[in-house]
């Protein structure tokens, strides 16, 4: 005997659960006709007619309503099994603010696919800020003057905050000496994170260099909203930034840029790696791995 014809039974379940064929069409996005194509083809597989038709009125038999009942149950169940499937494949979906994902994270990324091919991650960006939605993100990298604290949430100490100073080598070398004063900062040309409050805070400690009847010069300088945009003027010698050391870090080891004062400014902010607890059991499986992947990363800086 043939297997019976599946597409017209999902069809028949559809017009006994809707009612009318019409309902049942569009419910399915297909034409009238077409589903009413499909319920001869389960009659004529049956051998028996499955409604009792008056003119243009049907009304389900007996024996056709046992049959709608179990293929109502039945098809919950293979799309509850087909979401369990999908699920269970589910991308790790790691949010990270900008500058970790550009500096820290993306160049890193290929190997904990390499050592970890079973996991498919998905990256996308989470706003210094903003409050991250923990049920559609698993793992997020954020910036925060102390862990954050949640029930939802696991976090775990990253990378330190503190800035440094920094600018390209050729922009030091058109000063023509290691700047200790406020004045050569300025000639540097000062590149600002936001706003110029960093900047005051970490001058505030140096000499100005001027004689006191020569007015202080002004911090002004070009503003960038986001961390990517000040690294790149500072790369590209446009001045003098505090950049948080743990993101440039790989540009001090190439000579892109050069840190040019050991001293750091400590605001308390710190890189904090934060999991999600109501997360599927396979996908904190998942997170757990990488999240000892990201440790050993962070503990070989």
């Amino acid at each position: 005997m043939t297997t019976p014809p599946l597409n017209a039974l999902r069809a028949f379940e559809a017009v006994a659960r809707t009612g009318s064929f019409r309902a049942a069409a569009e419910t399915l996005f297909v034409t009238q006709s077409a589903v009413s194509h499909q319920i001869r083809n389960v009659e004529d597989w049956l051998g028996k007619p499955l409604f009792e038709r008056e003119g243009n009125r049907t009304r389900l038999l007996p024996h056709g309503a046992d049959l709608a009942r179990s293929l109502a149950g039945s098809l919950a169940e293979i799309e509850a099994a087909c979401n369990r499937a999908r699920k269970s494949n589910q991308a790790l979906v790691i949010a990270a603010i900008p500058s970790v994902a550009m500096c820290w994270l993306i160049p890193r990324l290929s190997r904990f696919r390499t050592a970890h091919p079973e996991i498919e991650i998905r990256i996308v960006y989470a706003m210094h800020g903003r409050e991250i939605n923990f049920h559609d993100v698993h793992l997020a990298f954020v910036f925060a003057k102390q862990a954050p604290s949640d029930p939802i949430i696991e976090a775990h100490f990253h990378l330190a905050g503190q800035s440094v100073p920094v600018c390209s080598p050729s922009r030091l070398a058109s000063l023509g000496r290691t700047p200790e004063s406020v004045a050569d900062f300025v000639t540097l040309g000062l590149l600002h994170d936001g706003t110029p409050t960093g900047w005051t805070k970490w001058l505030s400690e140096l000499d100005s260099g001027l004689p006191d009847h020569v007015e202080a010069p002004s911090f002004e300088g070009t503003t960038f909203e986001d961390f990517n945009l000040l690294r790149a003027a500072a790369l590209s010698g446009q001045g003098v930034a505090l950049c948080p050391k743990a993101m440039i870090q790989p540009d001090l080891n190439s000579g892109g840029l050069v840190q040019i004062s050991q001293r750091m400014q400590d605001e308390g902010y710190n890189y904090y790696l934060l999991a999600s607890t109501t997360a599927p059991p396979l996908v904190k499986r998942q997170a757990q791995v990488f999240c000892d992947w990201a440790m050993t990363e962070r503990d070989e800086v």
